[in-house]
């Protein structure tokens, strides 16, 4: 029987990596079977492409590389990912936990579209990464939903660099609502990082998503 694959989604600095440990940390506190993978891959070899493009080898704009392109470079680095390190282990059984996947590619690339072509995008990119390249269909996706003007205090802490996405705040705005549209169209769970004009604490939502994943671990799966 296979494991179950739950993605957690989100736009840039919605905490996404921050709630896969904490979620990490209290699943191997109860011994439950999982493997925790972020994408990119950027210490692989497979991960290159990415890096150029997020780079700004391709071109500054994000509109340089246009969105299937774009989108092979991510669902390649995901396809060798899927086929070295944790196929044998999902069809055995084990859970694994994901901090984005083939729904990046869905919010940040379809975003680059006319709204009138982005159903037929995302049509594409599903058939492409799920069935054409083989890849699994994710039984949860859990979006974190933090609003651009939350994000974009939190991503002013950060010392990294910022890459080609990041830096163009007009996109990243439209990349969340389109993840806003995406999550209602696709019956994504929905976790809401902010109330009464104040951002969560980590253990607020943490305690949001622990409940989610609990329950497709246990009960079974949700449309993604």
């Amino acid at each position: 029987m296979r494991g179950k694959l739950i993605t957690i989604e989100g736009t840039d600095c919605s905490g996404k990596s921050t709630q896969l440990e904490l979620l990490a940390k209290r699943l191997q506190d109860e011994n439950v079977n999982f493997r925790k993978i972020a994408f990119p891959r950027y210490d692989s070899e497979s991960s290159a492409l990415v890096r150029m493009y997020l780079g700004g080898e391709f071109g500054e704009n994000v509109s340089a590389v246009n969105a299937y392109t774009a989108s092979s470079f991510f669902a390649v680095d995901r396809a060798a990912s899927y086929l070295r390190e944790w196929k044998t282990y999902l069809d055995e059984g084990g859970n694994v936990l994901l901090d984005r996947y083939t729904t990046s590619n869905a919010i940040y690339q379809a975003s680059k579209l006319p709204k009138g072509e982005r159903e037929a995008f995302c049509d594409w990119l599903f058939d492409f990464e799920y069935n054409l390249l083989g890849l699994p269909s994710p039984d949860a996706v859990i979006f974190l939903d933090m609003p651009p003007q939350y994000a974009e205090q939190l991503m002013k802490k950060r010392e990294e660099s910022e890459d080609i996405h990041e830096k163009d705040k007009k996109y990243l705005a439209t990349c969340y609502a389109s993840a806003v549209e995406l999550s209602e169209k696709y019956s994504w769970k929905r976790i809401s990082c902010t109330e009464s004009q104040r951002i969560k604490t980590i253990e607020e939502i943490h305690s949001e998503i622990y409940k989610l994943v609990s329950d497709v671990l246990s009960e079974g799966k949700y449309n993604a």
